[in-house]
């Protein structure tokens, strides 16, 4: 396997930035390409429902190269036996799982968050990652301002609550979106088609920070270092939480954040629930501190009843299916089948992962 570092700056400088390009700091490759393809599709997690793939999408995958197997396991014993034979897995596994694949070369996950996916056995060896960076983006940004407009036209806070109990009562305290600024925290797939959505749809000044050195996209207006946040927060009218979960990450939307925000300002989380200090948020919010906010995900999930979320005025709440869409389960089958395809090829791997920092 030949493994090349190139900056991401370069790497879009030379692709151009145009929405649906994907483009990850680290490019992988295995060359020569392998004789055989052996995959498995298997999940770490009891609570997770072991993968499925339709006849049709299973033939797909299988035709992209030469020798190429795909197998899902029905029981432990078959698991064990087929992870001592597999080269590449679809979905995940744990420590347990790993020590027994033994000639294991790529780990397609089948997930955009490597928070429950990379353990330090995995971190450490040569193994590529890839995952589905992206590929979640069209529909999470469509819901990302869909939740954004039921709050500033007052549909979540007064006309779903009022057609439940038959009432009809005119809300004249709407606020319109044109011309605002969002603030979005992480440019990666998720922050980026949110900002090009509000941009071009609403004529929305975008600003922006990302840990990563990458080239600024013509829809934003400017893009800066994580240390730029204090700063960018008290001029936005849209805070996006946008980031991936890692220890820098964690817990980042807190009191001073939400006490530094414009109280006419709303905080959508698109992406992780540890990334929101909880009970800061929902003081936030109770006292008046921000105008609204929006969570497709929480820490815990299902969220309990008496989770203080539930009593705060201007939430909207969704059960992490931002993302959901019979469109992004023909993303998915498509990306597994052209990265088997780069596999078999000797090309570089799509979404390759940059283990250390877990994004």
């Amino acid at each position: 396997m030949s493994d090349f570092n190139v900056s991401r700056r370069m790497f879009l400088a030379a692709t151009a930035v145009t929405p649906g390009v994907l483009a990850s700091d680290r490019i992988a490759q295995f060359v020569p390409p392998p004789e055989r393809v052996q995959i498995v599709a298997v999940v770490a997690s009891s609570v997770v429902p072991p993968p499925t793939y339709s006849a049709a999408e299973m033939e797909l995958i299988r035709s992209r190269g030469p020798n190429v197997q795909l197998t899902i396991p029905t029981n432990a014993g078959e698991l064990n036996s087929l992870l001592a034979e597999a080269d590449v897995v679809f979905g995940a596994l744990n420590a347990e799982m790993f020590a027994k694949a033994k000639r294991l070369r790529w780990l397609q996950a089948t997930e955009a968050g490597m928070e429950t996916v990379l353990f330090p056995e995995l971190v450490k060896s040569d193994v590529v990652v890839t995952n589905m960076a992206r590929m979640f983006a069209p529909a999470i940004s469509e819901s990302a301002i869909g939740m954004l407009l039921s709050l500033t036209r007052g549909y979540a806070r007064y006309y779903v609550p009022q057609f439940q109990q038959r009432l009809w009562k005119a809300e004249r305290n709407l606020v319109e979106v044109d011309g605002m600024t969002m603030g979005v925290v992480g440019m990666g797939g998720l922050g980026s088609a949110t900002a090009m959505r509000a941009h071009y749809g609403f004529n929305m000044r975008i600003l922006a920070t990302d840990a990563k050195p990458m080239a600024k996209p013509i829809f934003v207006d400017e893009l800066r270092e994580p240390a730029w946040l204090m700063e960018m927060v008290p001029q936005v009218d849209v805070l996006v939480s946008a980031a991936p979960f890692t220890k820098e990450t964690a817990g980042m939307f807190n009191e001073q954040v939400f006490r530094s925000m414009k109280k006419s300002a709303y905080f959508l989380n698109i992406s992780r629930g540890a990334l929101v200090d909880e009970p800061a948020l929902a003081r936030a919010l109770k006292a008046g501190w921000i105008a609204g906010a929006a969570l497709d995900v929480t820490r815990q999930e299902p969220l309990p009843s008496t989770h203080a979320f539930f009593d705060c005025p201007n939430l909207m709440l969704t059960c992490h299916t931002s993302g959901y869409s019979p469109q992004r389960r023909t993303r998915l089958v498509g990306l597994l089948a052209d990265n088997v395809r780069r596999y078999t090829s000797g090309l570089p791997l799509m979404n390759v992962v940059d283990k250390q920092r877990g994004y």
